[in-house]
């Protein structure tokens, strides 16, 4: 049922969004146009990519190859997210038993002529560019089909919209798990001829494999000097790890920095620069994750972000702990729903919230507040709520995590004080809010959700949650939606 509901994407839905510029879409010319209204949708004014290259600070986005806009070129509500990724009765049924392998989606689309699958990757990166960041780390998860062909086609993507958009290769050694060092050898020299593959000044391809310690430092020597001897290709290693703290000193040696997947949690620890503070020490750059959620329905896990805590949390350990490079973890991957970009559920909401943090980032300065703008973030259903659709095995909550809770967040940017409303259910709360950024948490309800902030008796922003809060859900789905009064709510028919 919930597929079919899903499913009931008006066409108009993918046709608004392709057509308003902001959403990184095919209007205007390739990207300026889509950033500059893009920029006033945000609260405060992006600077220009001058500006926000001039300190040398990255933030790449992981691109995970299987869930591209389209993965068929048909109409939304029939295309195949919505037949067989968005309903537990989808690819034969295979997904049944935790209630379908997807809770959210891309943002739609309408079919294209001619080459759709570059066209849309095209307007990933130009959605992407626009929001400030400077790359994509590409999830390599095989060496044939077709994640490997959308490798290919991500490079002829990001070099024919932006030269200077950077796309790092990142093999994921959780899946090539038998390919050997000289196969993985060829297919790192075949993606770096690309003009598009992220080299640095010195023209070193870099090469950031995810879960690196699947394999040990000895082995990755051997490959990178199969990569110079055999195809000519100097590297900088950079290595992506599940524990950091485990291996960096025996990758050290071949590192020319580190980076850790990182948790999906809001705990603050107590020292959030210790692991860039470790790499510097050994000459090594640090690249830190950054993470808006994770709830992964067909391993049964997730983790309690708390509304947007841990998408600021993870901000600030990359601000205060002195990192070279970021990296969202991740750009699309909806299996985990641990996506930034712009999706059904979630609009640009936590897309405009990164480039926000970005831009203090990568310029040391936190940008003036010029437009009160709210984000909304809730839950559709609380945290231990039993699904009525036969769904057999449920999401438990990780050991590391924080707690589950049950809470409505608004995040509030204001020029100057007001008075914040809202509304969750039948249940209306006031409160003044100072100017700045304030979050500000209010009990889970069921019913709708809003809010709005008023100053001199005028709203001078408001928002609404699309999705009702329910008690009883058909399938289980703990990931936070979103939504923010910077942009109009596209039209939907849930």
């Amino acid at each position: 049922m919930i597929g079919l509901v899903l499913a009931v994407l008006c066409t108009g839905l993918a046709a608004a969004w392709e057509s308003d510029p902001r959403a990184g879409g095919t209007s205007g010319e390739p990207g300026d146009t889509a950033r500059a209204d893009a920029a006033t949708a945000l609260p405060f004014d992006l600077p220009d990519r001058a500006v926000l290259r001039a300190r040398g600070k990255l933030v790449f986005a992981h691109y995970f190859t299987p869930y591209p806009l389209s993965l068929d070129n048909e109409e939304p509500h029939r295309d195949y997210y919505a037949r067989h990724y968005l309903t537990p009765h989808g690819e034969n049924g295979k997904h049944r038993a935790y209630g379908g392998l997807l809770r959210d989606r891309p943002q739609p689309v309408r079919p294209k002529s001619g080459d759709w699958e570059l066209a849309n990757l095209q307007q990933e990166v130009r959605t992407a560019r626009a929001a400030g960041l400077d790359g994509f780390t590409l999830d390599v998860l095989s060496l044939s089909g077709r994640n490997w062909e959308r490798c290919r086609l991500m490079l002829e993507a990001a070099r024919s919209v932006d030269p200077g958009f950077r796309i790092v290769l990142m093999p994921d050694m959780a899946s090539l798990t038998t390919e050997s060092p000289r196969e993985i050898a060829d297919a790192l020299a075949e993606l770096g001829r690309s003009p598009a593959a992220h080299r640095l000044p010195d023209g070193r391809l870099v090469v950031s494999p995810f879960k690196a310690e699947a394999r040990s430092a000895g082995w990755w020597s051997a490959l990178l000097d199969d990569l110079r001897a055999r195809h000519g290709v100097r590297t900088a290693f950079f290595p992506v790890f599940l524990d950091f703290g485990a291996h960096h000193e025996e990758f050290a040696p071949i590192s020319h920095g580190f980076s850790d997947w990182g948790v999906r949690t809001y705990t603050q620890p107590d020292d959030p620069g210790r692991d860039a503070r470790i790499a510097h020490r050994l000459g090594k750059l640090w690249m830190q994750p950054v993470a808006v959620q994770d709830a992964r329905p067909s391993q049964g896990v997730y983790d309690e972000a708390g509304n947007t805590a841990t998408l600021r949390a993870t901000w600030h350990r990359a601000i205060a702990g002195g990192a070279d490079w970021v990296q969202l973890t991740t750009w699309n991957d909806y299996s985990e729903s641990t996506h930034v970009a712009p999706s059904l559920h979630n609009g640009h909401a936590y897309l405009d919230l990164t480039s926000y943090y970005l831009t203090r980032f990568k310029t040391g300065t936190w940008p003036a507040i010029l437009r009160d703008t709210l984000y909304v973030t809730s839950r559709t259903q609380f945290a231990d709520a039993v699904p009525t659709g036969g769904q057999t095995r449920l999401m438990r909550l990780r050991e590391s995590s924080e707690e589950a809770r049950d809470t409505v967040e608004v995040l509030a940017f204001l020029t100057r004080p007001a008075t914040l409303r809202v509304t969750v259910g039948t249940v209306t709360t006031s409160q003044p809010v100072p100017a700045g950024t304030s979050p500000v948490l209010v009990p889970l309800r069921t019913g709708e959700v809003s809010a709005a902030a008023v100053r001199d008796g005028r709203t001078a922003a408001a928002v609404e949650l699309p999705y009702r809060v329910v008690r009883h859900p058909q399938v289980q789905d703990l990931q936070y939606y979103a939504a923010t009064s910077g942009r109009p709510t596209p039209p939907c028919c849930l």
